[in-house]
């Protein structure tokens, strides 16, 4: 026969000392599972690209910034025709090797070939864009 509350609401002991070890339990479970879709999830948005693509005008800024997680930040000048006003196109750097070719080639005409992925933390670029590849134009 099962045992009876003492009073009204009360539970015996040993059910009482079940139910806090698994509340405890979840409340490791629970942060640890939301890590571990979170870090899922970044390494899907890395991983896929939304949009891939070529631009092609002169590096005009480049810098590393950030305060904890710095990144490699850069604006593209695209210029259409002489004289016109350009259209600025911001994209971000992961890899160092690209960074120090870009620097090679400030204020040079050139091609930056780049991966679109979206809705990354701000840590990983400060941009969606992502420079993976620079070429010179040859005039």
């Amino acid at each position: 026969m099962p045992e009876k509350p003492t009073s009204a609401g009360a539970l015996p002991a040993a059910r009482r000392g079940g139910l806090l070890r698994r509340l405890k339990r979840l409340a490791l479970l629970l942060p640890l599972l939301a890590l571990m879709l979170a870090g899922l999830y970044v390494w899907f948005a890395l991983g896929y690209s939304y949009s891939t693509g070529d631009r092609a005008g002169y590096v005009q800024k480049f810098s590393r910034r950030g305060w904890v997680c710095k990144t490699w930040e850069g604006e593209l000048a695209m210029v259409s025709l002489p004289g016109a006003l350009p259209e600025l196109y911001h994209f971000s750097v992961r890899d160092d090797k690209v960074a120090a070719q870009i620097n090679q080639h400030l204020g040079e005409r050139v091609v930056l070939t780049y991966g679109e992925h979206l809705a990354l933390p701000s840590c990983f670029g400060e941009t969606a864009y992502f420079v993976t590849g620079v070429r010179r134009v040859q005039p």
